[in-house]
């Protein structure tokens, strides 16, 4: 790799994340330790959101449910703590800082972020193995933590670097440049092994012949752009192992349009009329945040995922609405007629979304002629006085009768952290 030309970048990944944070916690070594990080209480299904190293040698899947985990394997079962797997990132981040500036690191999940080392090879006189090395050891030191790398001449080859080839070479570094990554890596299959191809766009490449990525690059374009759009302009990239976007373009773009998202998956498979209540619930707590930041919506979209047991899929919609708004009287109607219209009324729901889209400053409300503006008003001073409340008292000193109902969740969601357990 000629660092004087190119770039050179690392991304770094905190293996086995949850697990390896429990252990550290117990003087454990995640790699002799059998340990999960679940919560029991959500039935056997729950999801396993991590597993130690040990348990992955068995051949046992990282994010299994807790059913599928053989029964003569004893391990030790660990409740998710978010809050204390925020505090090892944010320690580990501070790590990253002692050695590179702020601006060079694109922080990409709790346990993954890139760094853009180009400036600091010949600052350090080290290579890139050597650099990431250093960084992956100074977090051992500190933290107890396995860390793994991926080092590439753009930010994509970095990820493949790290999700395909760390895994087969003894130090955990994988190292790629645009030529060995056709070299080693054109005919590799399954295409799911790369970021952003998913099962969906896997099949849609299948149906076209289509098996590795040097199958993407003898495809004619226009037909990838037929079938995928403007996506297939990052396909096509990335079948060549291009990436043309750097951290600084990420770090300086700013979307044209925001919104505010809720969703969550539900504790246990829910009736219609039960998940609707749910949907009222978090319509309420996005008004409310849209208040709090003086912000309208004149755009609502709609997500309910099915329960497994009752077939799978999903169903939903978006609705334009006449009026701009963060009225709470205005968008739990429109999203109560949203669900009427587009969730299936005898199925068992297990996951639901909502978003207010297209989110703008207060000053772009708007009101059709038979809005009454007073009420509107008086609603506000009511959610503000609310807000207020929960600033200072916390999340649950004051809730309306709905969330007191048996199937209601935001009672409970406020002593979480990302849906689990906070300590």
């Amino acid at each position: 790799m000629d660092q004087n030309k190119k770039k050179c970048y690392i991304c770094i990944d905190l293996k086995t994340f949850f697990a390896s944070v429990e252990c550290s916690e117990r003087n454990l070594d995640p790699f002799k330790t059998n340990l999960v990080v679940a919560d029991p209480s959500r039935g056997k299904g729950a999801l396993c959101l991590a597993i130690t190293p040990k348990m992955k040698a068995m051949g046992i899947k990282n994010r299994c449910r807790i059913f599928e985990i053989p029964k003569e394997v004893e391990y030790i079962t660990a409740l998710p703590r978010m809050n204390l797997y925020m505090d090892y990132s944010a320690r580990i981040y501070e790590i990253y800082l002692r050695y590179v500036s702020e601006k060079d690191i694109h922080v990409y999940s709790i346990d993954e972020c890139f760094i853009d080392i180009t400036p600091y090879l010949k600052l350090y006189n080290k290579k890139p193995k050597e650099f990431a090395q250093m960084l992956m050891n100074a977090v051992m030191e500190e933290t107890n933590i396995t860390a793994t790398a991926g080092i590439g001449t753009n930010l994509y080859l970095a990820k493949i670097a790290l999700d395909i080839i760390s895994k087969h070479v003894p130090d955990n570094i994988g190292m790629l440049t645009e030529k060995t990554y056709q070299r080693y890596l054109w005919h590799h299959q399954p295409l799911t092994d790369f970021w952003h191809i998913g099962t969906g766009t896997a099949n849609r490449l299948t149906k076209l012949g289509i098996q590795d990525m040097y199958g993407i690059t003898m495809c004619p374009e226009e037909t990838l752009y037929q079938i995928f759009g403007i996506n297939a302009e990052y396909i096509i990239d990335h079948a060549w192992g291009r990436e043309p976007t750097t951290i600084a373009q990420i770090k300086a773009y700013a979307p044209s349009s925001n919104s505010i998202s809720n969703s969550q998956v539900l504790f246990e498979d829910y009736s219609y009329q039960d998940a609707l209540l749910v949907v009222k619930e978090m319509v309420e707590l996005n008004t409310q945040r849209l208040v709090k930041h003086h912000l309208v919506t004149d755009r609502i979209s709609l997500y309910i995922g099915y329960s497994r047991d009752d077939g799978g899929g999903a169903s939903g919609g978006q609705m334009k609405l006449t009026v701009r708004t963060n009225s709470n009287k205005i968008l739990m109607k429109e999203f109560i007629d949203l669900y009427h219209k587009k969730v299936v009324p005898n199925r068992l729901i297990r996951q639901i979304g909502i978003s207010f889209c297209d989110v703008l400053d207060e000053y772009y409300e708007s009101y059709d002629l038979f809005t009454n503006i007073d009420e509107i008003d008086e609603e506000r001073n009511l959610q503000i006085a609310i807000i207020e409340i929960k600033e200072k008292y916390g999340k649950n000193a004051i809730f309306k009768g709905m969330n007191k109902l048996e199937k209601a969740t935001t009672i409970k969601r406020n002593t979480l952290v990302g849906g689990h357990n906070a300590n």
